[in-house]
């Protein structure tokens, strides 16, 4: 996938902008540039295939609730909020250069916005839509029904695969949104593109 337009945008946007063609290339990189740090994770199919978690922590100290290594996920959660690094994925991004996440417990979407020296959001060539809209779309009708399924959610978006119902039920996992226009001030981002299909 050509990212040419969509890491300009991006740049243009105040984040710094990293391309691969595979994710193992994407995955050595950052095992690279991430050395001695304490790391947070967010709920993240891309990281979880990328098997990031286990590179990092031969030589970091990683917090990712998905491992919480023996401890409550609450606490693992609460520990990957106050690290130097926070690593996730994003539901969509457009070409047009904004970042689209949705979030049930709000650390993720919390984690991409404060608290860290350097944030890496990491998106697979099928998380790019031509423009806001349509990265909203597919957060909403492709990313989260599809994290519903895996999470055995009772949700109707879960149950019939399809699409966002804006459902009232209690096991609805999409509760917060986080949209980066721009990159935020208090941080240094990096996005990180990757010509694979990874993640929802």
């Amino acid at each position: 996938m050509d990212f040419s337009k969509l890491a300009q945008n991006l740049k243009d946007n105040g984040f710094a902008v990293s391309c691969y063609a595979t994710a193992a290339e994407a995955s050595d990189y950052l095992n690279s540039q991430i050395d001695g740090e304490t790391v947070g994770i967010g709920g993240s199919m891309t990281v979880e295939e990328m098997g990031l978690y286990d590179t990092l922590k031969t030589h970091n100290e990683v917090y990712w609730h998905w491992h919480p290594e023996g401890r409550p996920a609450e606490e693992v959660r609460a520990l990957g909020s106050r690290t130097d690094v926070f690593l996730t994925s994003v539901n969509g991004i457009a070409e047009t250069g904004e970042i689209i996440n949705i979030d049930g417990s709000g650390n993720r979407v919390a984690g991409m916005l404060y608290g860290h020296k350097k944030v890496y959001l990491i998106a697979g060539e099928n998380k790019v839509a031509p423009d806001y809209d349509q990265a909203l779309w597919r957060a909403r009708n492709i990313a989260a029904p599809l994290n519903a399924k895996r999470l055995n959610c009772k949700t109707p978006c879960a149950v019939n695969g399809d699409r966002c119902y804006d459902c009232k039920v209690p096991g609805r996992i999409c509760r917060g949104v986080a949209l980066l226009w721009k990159a935020p001030t208090s941080m240094q981002f990096e996005v990180v593109l990757v010509g694979e299909k990874l993640g929802y």
